[in-house]
């Protein structure tokens, strides 16, 4: 991994208008049962070995539970990842078989099929949108609407984008607490509420299982740092796709889907056993502008196609350095983070002052509009 900044991504506003990315993508978006049964069997195999000699470890010492913890987590984000494909209806043809098995293994990731699936949508119908934050994605505060909150509140802002609290806490929150009774359901959505609730009915009924046969101790042993590290995982794999420097936002009236999918997620580079782990989802750019792709079939898209390698590519070390940005600058169109917002004030300050000299010298004048 090498300590260069990350190739810029082009203008996408108009890359959409001579390419036709429907159709470039058209031939890789059947998914191939055996692939994906394949995928499924051996992923849950591998997830049973490393869990069950994770509690057989209990036995020589818990350094060693700790280790093994990581390729069980791994497993389980990788479930994930195929959980993810059956969201998007590419896992396998039929919906009712897809939805079968992403609602069996949001038991084992804790993640709830349904709630996950409808507000996963809306993150990719949205991403990108400055009108349209909050359901689905990072919170992201413009660097205007930064500053003009209170003091307490920015201090809260602050908090929430603090890498301790989103690696850390923020998992712990959404996967374990968050998901068993998410308030931001809308009562209309009779479908995902009882999702929730069955997912919550299965996973008590694993628990129990799980504790008679191992007992209380042990199972947490075991499972409490896989559900720790497994959550690191996944809310780090979400941030790096949307949150770099030279990412992707406007306001509606200028937004574009395909100029979001290309700008506005990243291609996360990794060792090839990372991205098998990860089911390809570092190739993020490609499944934003083409969500029913199976996973395997995103290399194969990105090798035959090098319009799809003209966007911003993150090493994991480069991925990294992106947990300091916080803040969206209109101005300058990129990420920034609060170490550069003295200077951003500073300008504002003085774009404010120099539009109230104009204003006091020619009263008709047409008031200054940050957006």
């Amino acid at each position: 991994m090498t300590d260069t900044p990350p190739t810029a991504a082009p203008v996408a506003e108009t890359t959409e208008k001579t390419i036709d990315w429907n159709a470039m993508l058209a031939p890789y978006r059947q998914p191939v049962a055996w692939k994906s049964g394949f995928q499924l069997v051996s992923t849950a195999f591998l997830l049973v070995l490393f869990w069950g000699l994770a509690a057989w470890s209990l036995q020589v010492g818990y350094w060693l539970t700790l280790i093994l913890a990581v390729p069980a987590s791994m497993m389980i984000a990788r479930l994930f990842m195929l959980q993810h494909d059956c969201g998007h209806g590419s896992f396998f043809r039929s919906q009712k078989l897809n939805n079968l098995i992403g609602g069996a293994l949001g038991v084992i990731t804790l993640v709830p099929y349904a709630y996950w699936r409808r507000t996963h949508a809306i993150h990719h119908a949205t991403s990108g949108n400055l009108d349209v934050r909050g359901l689905g994605d990072i919170d992201t505060l413009t660097v205007r609407e930064y500053l003009s909150r209170s003091k307490a509140k920015r201090v809260m802002y602050r908090l929430y984008r603090h890498p301790a609290v989103l690696l850390l806490i923020g998992p712990t929150w959404q996967f374990v607490l968050k998901h068993r009774l998410p308030l931001d359901v809308p009562r209309s959505w009779k479908r995902e509420q009882i999702g929730v609730q069955l997912t919550n009915l299965a996973l008590a009924g694993v628990i129990v299982l799980m504790v008679w046969w191992l007992g209380w101790r042990a199972f947490l042993m075991v499972q409490v740092p896989i559900t720790l590290i497994t959550g690191a995982i996944g809310v780090y794999l979400f941030y790096v796709q949307h949150q770099y420097e030279d990412t992707y936002w406007r306001y509606r009236e200028a937004w574009n889907y395909f100029a979001s999918g290309l700008e506005g997620a990243s291609h996360l580079t990794m060792p090839k056993v990372l991205q098998w782990a990860t089911a390809s989802i570092g190739l993020h750019h490609i499944h934003h502008i083409a969500s029913r792709i199976p996973n395997y079939n995103l290399q194969r898209a990105y090798d035959n196609h090098p319009e799809l390698r003209e966007v911003t590519r993150l090493t994991l070390w480069q991925s990294v350095r992106t947990l300091r940005l916080t803040l969206w600058d209109e101005d300058a169109k990129q990420l920034v983070g609060f170490r550069e917002l003295r200077a951003i004030r500073d300008r504002i300050s003085a774009e404010l002052e120099a539009g109230a000299a104009i204003m006091a010298t020619k009263p008709e004048a047409v008031p200054v509009s940050w957006r």
